[in-house]
Protein backbone atom coordinates (compact mmCIF):
# COMPACT_ATOMS: atom_id res chain seq x y z
CA UNK A 1 0.00 0.00 0.00
CA UNK A 2 1.09 3.57 -0.60
CA UNK A 3 0.24 6.20 1.76
CA UNK A 4 0.09 10.29 1.15
CA UNK A 5 0.14 12.92 3.19
CA UNK A 6 -1.51 16.07 2.85
CA UNK A 7 1.01 18.26 5.02
CA UNK A 8 -0.54 21.94 6.41
CA UNK A 9 2.39 23.92 5.98
CA UNK A 10 0.88 27.28 7.50
CA UNK A 11 1.22 30.74 5.60
CA UNK A 12 4.66 29.82 4.32
CA UNK A 13 7.37 30.65 7.26
CA UNK A 14 9.02 27.40 8.57
CA UNK A 15 8.35 28.43 12.21
CA UNK A 16 4.74 27.99 11.84
CA UNK A 17 4.98 24.12 11.28
CA UNK A 18 3.53 22.47 13.94
CA UNK A 19 4.79 19.22 15.57
CA UNK A 20 3.63 17.04 13.96
CA UNK A 21 4.00 18.35 11.00
CA UNK A 22 7.83 18.08 11.69
CA UNK A 23 7.31 14.80 12.88
CA UNK A 24 5.36 13.50 9.59
CA UNK A 25 7.97 15.41 7.01
CA UNK A 26 10.39 12.58 8.79
CA UNK A 27 8.39 9.74 7.17
CA UNK A 28 7.85 10.81 3.71
CA UNK A 29 10.21 9.49 0.86
CA UNK A 30 8.97 12.07 -1.67
CA UNK A 31 7.68 14.83 -2.16
CA UNK A 32 5.53 16.07 -4.66
CA UNK A 33 5.86 19.81 -5.50
CA UNK A 34 3.64 21.36 -8.21
CA UNK A 35 5.62 24.62 -10.13
CA UNK A 36 2.94 27.39 -11.28
CA UNK A 37 3.89 29.23 -14.19
CA UNK A 38 4.32 33.06 -14.29
CA UNK A 39 6.78 35.22 -12.30
CA UNK A 40 7.85 34.48 -8.51
CA UNK A 41 7.24 30.41 -9.25
CA UNK A 42 10.73 30.03 -8.03
CA UNK A 43 9.92 31.96 -4.97
CA UNK A 44 6.84 29.59 -4.18
CA UNK A 45 9.06 26.72 -4.72
CA UNK A 46 12.06 27.75 -2.55
CA UNK A 47 9.69 28.41 0.28
CA UNK A 48 8.63 24.55 -0.04
CA UNK A 49 12.68 23.75 -0.03
CA UNK A 50 13.30 25.97 2.72
CA UNK A 51 11.21 24.18 5.31
CA UNK A 52 12.35 20.98 4.37
CA UNK A 53 16.25 21.90 4.42
CA UNK A 54 15.47 23.62 8.25
CA UNK A 55 13.95 20.15 9.29
CA UNK A 56 15.11 17.36 7.36
CA UNK A 57 18.70 18.89 6.14
CA UNK A 58 20.23 16.26 3.72
CA UNK A 59 18.53 12.76 4.76
CA UNK A 60 17.37 10.72 2.14
CA UNK A 61 14.07 12.06 0.62
CA UNK A 62 13.27 12.65 -2.54
CA UNK A 63 11.63 15.61 -4.55
CA UNK A 64 9.22 15.53 -7.68
CA UNK A 65 8.36 18.56 -9.12
CA UNK A 66 5.40 18.76 -12.08
CA UNK A 67 4.09 21.57 -13.51
CA UNK A 68 0.67 22.85 -12.63
CA UNK A 69 -2.42 22.54 -14.70
CA UNK A 70 -3.19 26.26 -15.42
CA UNK A 71 -6.75 27.08 -15.07
CA UNK A 72 -8.18 28.13 -18.54
CA UNK A 73 -11.83 29.68 -18.68
CA UNK A 74 -14.39 27.63 -20.45
CA UNK A 75 -17.45 29.06 -22.19
CA UNK A 76 -19.43 27.01 -20.08
CA UNK A 77 -18.92 29.12 -17.09
CA UNK A 78 -17.31 29.43 -14.05
CA UNK A 79 -18.23 25.90 -12.25
CA UNK A 80 -17.58 23.70 -15.55
CA UNK A 81 -14.37 25.45 -15.49
CA UNK A 82 -13.42 24.32 -12.21
CA UNK A 83 -14.56 21.37 -12.23
CA UNK A 84 -12.66 20.80 -15.80
CA UNK A 85 -8.87 21.95 -13.66
CA UNK A 86 -10.07 19.73 -10.87
CA UNK A 87 -10.05 16.58 -13.15
CA UNK A 88 -6.97 17.73 -14.99
CA UNK A 89 -5.40 18.14 -11.81
CA UNK A 90 -6.44 15.09 -10.25
CA UNK A 91 -4.92 13.12 -13.21
CA UNK A 92 -2.12 14.53 -12.36
CA UNK A 93 -1.88 13.20 -8.65
CA UNK A 94 -2.84 9.54 -10.00
CA UNK A 95 0.18 10.24 -12.50
CA UNK A 96 2.96 11.05 -10.02
CA UNK A 97 1.88 8.63 -7.19
CA UNK A 98 1.49 5.68 -9.48
CA UNK A 99 4.91 6.49 -11.29
CA UNK A 100 6.84 7.86 -8.60
CA UNK A 101 5.78 6.33 -5.53
CA UNK A 102 6.71 2.73 -4.72
CA UNK A 103 4.17 0.02 -3.08
CA UNK A 104 5.36 0.68 0.80
CA UNK A 105 6.52 4.19 0.43
CA UNK A 106 4.98 7.24 2.08
CA UNK A 107 4.70 10.81 -0.41
CA UNK A 108 3.24 14.34 0.78
CA UNK A 109 1.85 17.56 -0.36
CA UNK A 110 3.14 20.24 1.29
CA UNK A 111 -0.25 22.79 0.92
CA UNK A 112 -0.57 26.50 2.24
CA UNK A 113 -2.22 27.05 5.35
CA UNK A 114 -4.42 24.17 6.27
CA UNK A 115 -5.22 21.80 3.63
CA UNK A 116 -8.57 21.84 4.70
CA UNK A 117 -9.51 25.49 3.76
CA UNK A 118 -10.61 26.74 0.24
CA UNK A 119 -7.84 24.15 -0.86
CA UNK A 120 -9.70 20.95 -2.80
CA UNK A 121 -6.47 18.77 -3.02
CA UNK A 122 -8.27 16.59 -0.15
CA UNK A 123 -11.41 16.15 -2.47
CA UNK A 124 -9.15 15.36 -5.46
CA UNK A 125 -7.12 13.03 -3.28
CA UNK A 126 -9.84 11.29 -1.52
CA UNK A 127 -11.46 10.43 -4.88
CA UNK A 128 -8.26 8.49 -5.66
CA UNK A 129 -8.00 6.73 -2.33
CA UNK A 130 -11.77 5.55 -2.96
CA UNK A 131 -10.88 4.56 -6.59
CA UNK A 132 -7.85 2.64 -5.54
CA UNK A 133 -9.35 -0.53 -4.15
CA UNK A 134 -7.05 -0.19 -1.01
CA UNK A 135 -3.96 0.51 -2.94
CA UNK A 136 -3.77 4.10 -1.38
CA UNK A 137 -4.40 5.57 1.81
CA UNK A 138 -4.10 9.09 3.31
CA UNK A 139 -3.81 11.05 5.86
CA UNK A 140 -4.16 15.29 6.93
CA UNK A 141 -1.90 17.33 8.73
CA UNK A 142 -3.49 20.30 9.95
CA UNK A 143 -1.37 23.57 9.91
CA UNK A 144 -1.91 27.04 11.08
CA UNK A 145 -4.30 28.76 8.89
CA UNK A 146 -3.86 32.50 7.25
CA UNK A 147 -7.13 33.34 9.44
CA UNK A 148 -5.60 32.91 12.75
CA UNK A 149 -1.96 34.53 12.05
CA UNK A 150 -4.22 37.92 10.43
CA UNK A 151 -5.74 38.27 13.11
CA UNK A 152 -2.71 37.65 15.21
CA UNK A 153 -0.57 40.21 13.18
CA UNK A 154 -3.28 42.83 13.82
CA UNK A 155 -3.90 41.76 17.64
CA UNK A 156 -7.90 41.81 17.02
CA UNK A 157 -10.21 38.37 18.05
CA UNK A 158 -12.07 36.71 15.15
CA UNK A 159 -15.29 37.37 16.15
CA UNK A 160 -16.91 40.21 18.76
CA UNK A 161 -19.24 38.80 21.49
CA UNK A 162 -21.89 36.86 20.65
CA UNK A 163 -20.97 37.59 16.77
CA UNK A 164 -20.87 34.91 14.03
CA UNK A 165 -17.86 34.67 11.60
CA UNK A 166 -18.27 33.98 7.68
CA UNK A 167 -15.21 32.75 5.77
CA UNK A 168 -15.60 33.24 2.12
CA UNK A 169 -14.44 34.05 -1.20
CA UNK A 170 -13.56 37.34 -3.40
CA UNK A 171 -15.86 35.99 -5.51
CA UNK A 172 -18.79 36.04 -3.12
CA UNK A 173 -17.96 39.56 -1.97
CA UNK A 174 -17.60 41.04 -5.26
CA UNK A 175 -21.50 40.42 -5.88
CA UNK A 176 -23.18 40.38 -2.96
CA UNK A 177 -25.02 42.49 -1.14
CA UNK A 178 -22.84 44.60 1.07
CA UNK A 179 -25.42 44.93 3.65
CA UNK A 180 -24.98 41.22 4.17
CA UNK A 181 -21.67 41.32 5.38
CA UNK A 182 -20.83 42.05 9.16
CA UNK A 183 -18.03 40.08 10.02
CA UNK A 184 -16.39 38.11 7.12
CA UNK A 185 -12.72 36.64 6.23
CA UNK A 186 -11.99 37.47 2.27
CA UNK A 187 -9.97 34.97 0.68
CA UNK A 188 -8.59 34.50 -3.01
CA UNK A 189 -9.94 38.03 -3.73
CA UNK A 190 -7.96 38.95 -7.03
CA UNK A 191 -10.42 42.00 -7.83
CA UNK A 192 -9.68 44.10 -4.57
CA UNK A 193 -13.67 43.38 -3.85
CA UNK A 194 -13.21 46.04 -0.49
CA UNK A 195 -13.58 48.38 -2.58
CA UNK A 196 -17.39 47.75 -3.16
CA UNK A 197 -17.46 48.47 0.84
CA UNK A 198 -16.68 52.42 0.95
CA UNK A 199 -19.72 54.10 2.53
CA UNK A 200 -20.70 51.34 5.11
CA UNK A 201 -19.20 51.77 8.10
CA UNK A 202 -16.54 48.81 7.88
CA UNK A 203 -12.98 47.94 8.85
CA UNK A 204 -10.73 46.08 6.77
CA UNK A 205 -7.98 44.20 8.17
CA UNK A 206 -5.75 43.26 5.48
CA UNK A 207 -2.58 41.15 5.22
CA UNK A 208 -0.40 39.78 2.42
CA UNK A 209 2.42 37.60 2.65
CA UNK A 210 1.54 36.76 6.21
CA UNK A 211 4.14 35.20 7.82
CA UNK A 212 6.88 35.38 5.41
CA UNK A 213 9.96 38.52 5.67
CA UNK A 214 8.00 40.49 3.28
CA UNK A 215 4.46 40.61 5.23
CA UNK A 216 2.33 43.27 4.53
CA UNK A 217 0.15 44.86 6.87
CA UNK A 218 -2.78 47.71 6.14
CA UNK A 219 -5.72 48.17 8.53
CA UNK A 220 -8.54 51.10 9.18
CA UNK A 221 -11.73 52.02 7.75
CA UNK A 222 -12.35 51.09 4.69
CA UNK A 223 -12.71 54.86 3.41
CA UNK A 224 -9.94 55.80 4.91
CA UNK A 225 -7.28 53.41 3.80
CA UNK A 226 -8.89 52.43 0.44
CA UNK A 227 -6.16 53.79 -1.46
CA UNK A 228 -3.13 53.39 0.36
CA UNK A 229 -4.20 49.80 0.16
CA UNK A 230 -5.01 49.50 -3.60
CA UNK A 231 -1.46 51.00 -3.97
CA UNK A 232 0.20 48.58 -2.12
CA UNK A 233 -1.77 45.52 -3.28
CA UNK A 234 -0.56 46.77 -7.11
CA UNK A 235 2.87 47.40 -5.84
CA UNK A 236 3.57 44.23 -3.90
CA UNK A 237 2.57 42.28 -6.84
CA UNK A 238 4.57 44.30 -9.46
CA UNK A 239 7.45 43.53 -7.37
CA UNK A 240 7.32 40.28 -6.29
CA UNK A 241 4.73 38.93 -9.36
CA UNK A 242 3.01 36.83 -7.09
CA UNK A 243 0.40 37.93 -3.91
CA UNK A 244 -1.19 35.93 -1.10
CA UNK A 245 -3.17 37.70 0.79
CA UNK A 246 -6.47 37.97 2.82
CA UNK A 247 -8.66 40.22 5.06
CA UNK A 248 -11.25 40.40 6.87
CA UNK A 249 -14.37 43.24 6.59
CA UNK A 250 -15.63 44.28 9.73
CA UNK A 251 -18.78 46.85 10.10
CA UNK A 252 -18.50 48.89 13.29
CA UNK A 253 -21.32 48.41 15.92
CA UNK A 254 -23.80 50.83 16.79
CA UNK A 255 -23.23 52.97 20.35
CA UNK A 256 -24.43 50.04 23.35
CA UNK A 257 -24.22 47.21 20.72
Amino acid sequence: MKRLYLIGMGPGGPEYLTIQAIETLKRVDVFFMLEKEGRGKDELLRMRHDILQRYLGDSDYRVVTAISPERRMLPDGYRETVRAWHDTKRQLFARLIDEELQDGQSGALLLWGDPSLYDQTVTMIAELVDASDGALEFEIIPGITSVQVLTAKHKIPLNRVGESITITTGRHVEHCDPAEIHNAVVMLDYNASFQRFTGQDMDVYWGGYLGCPDEVLVSGPVDDVLDELLSTKARVREEKGWLLDIYLLRRRLDEGD
